[in-house]
């Protein structure tokens, strides 16, 4: 989309037949693409789906502060408090100190005053350059050593975010926060309000919900792609928000049936 100054895939954009039921989509086709680039972990392809209408519209902004805690932790945080106060109190909800939290942050200029604050808090920090779905997922599953995702990140991913929070529970809170003057600038004269603090509840206004992402270059919760003679080996993550039901889905695909069908060729 516009952000990435993609040819498709646009903040609003119709997309499908528009025969079948019509519903509200957000998709980032490979979240994490210089993590691709450079073959480092945590490149993931992610779509989230929910009934039209239900998921927030972020018009033409490509950037809000997100802050995302698992359900234990979910009524303790304040987008507006002192970093170190929200840390104290998903400390306090988690029943860990503050030395044993582990905070997960998009390695940008733009984070260098957080990271600051964190450290100076006492917390650990996993410094990303991208991929902060991923950082979402990963401050939601219990089993990863990561507590909370703090910081500044895309608001497509966001809306993402919280079709899997609204599957799994937690929290996200979020801001738009514009990166550039004229983002600013269109935001305010399409009446979006800078200031409001919203919730995952906001974002993704209804639990019937669908989430997915497959790994492409492998990570901490998702392996990538792996390639065989024939074919290919993916694994997938699917959340339906409805019955918080969680598959984990490993898929073997063939390439001559495939291509009989498929508009992609795979040989």
């Amino acid at each position: 989309g516009e952000k990435d100054e993609a040819p498709m895939l646009f903040n609003g954009e119709a997309v499908g037949s528009r025969s079948g039921p019509a519903m509200d989509v957000a998709v980032d086709p490979v979240e994490g693409t210089r993590l691709l680039a450079y073959g480092r972990p945590n490149a993931i392809s992610v779509v989230g789906v929910s009934p039209k209408g239900t998921m927030y519209d972020p018009g033409p902004s490509f950037y809000m502060q997100k802050l995302v805690v698992p359900s234990q932790a979910k009524d303790a945080v304040d987008l507006d408090a002192p970093v170190a106060d929200n840390l104290k109190a998903i400390a306090k909800a988690l029943g860990k100190d503050v030395d044993d939290l582990v905070v997960f942050v998009l390695d940008k200029p733009r984070h260098r005053e957080l990271v600051d604050a964190i450290r100076a808090a006492g917390a650990r920090i996993q410094l990303h350059t991208d991929g902060d779905v991923a950082g979402s997922l990963m401050a939601l599953d219990p089993k990863d050593m990561v507590d909370v995702m703090m910081g500044t990140g895309g608001t497509p991913e966001g809306v993402l975010s919280a079709c899997a929070i609204r599957a799994v529970g937690g929290q996200m809170l979020a801001r738009l926060d514009p990166q550039s003057a004229e983002e600013k600038k269109n935001l305010l004269d399409a009446g979006y309000d800078l200031k409001r603090v919203l919730t995952a509840e906001e974002l993704v206004s209804s639990d019937d919900t669908f989430f997915a992402a497959t790994g492409i270059s492998g990570g901490t919760w998702l392996e990538g792609v792996s390639f065989t003679g024939s074919g290919a080996v993916t694994h997938s993550l699917v959340l339906r928000g409805k019955t918080g039901t969680m598959r984990r889905i490993e898929s073997h695909h063939t390439w001559d049936k495939l291509m009989k069908f498929s508009s992609v060729k795979y040989d």
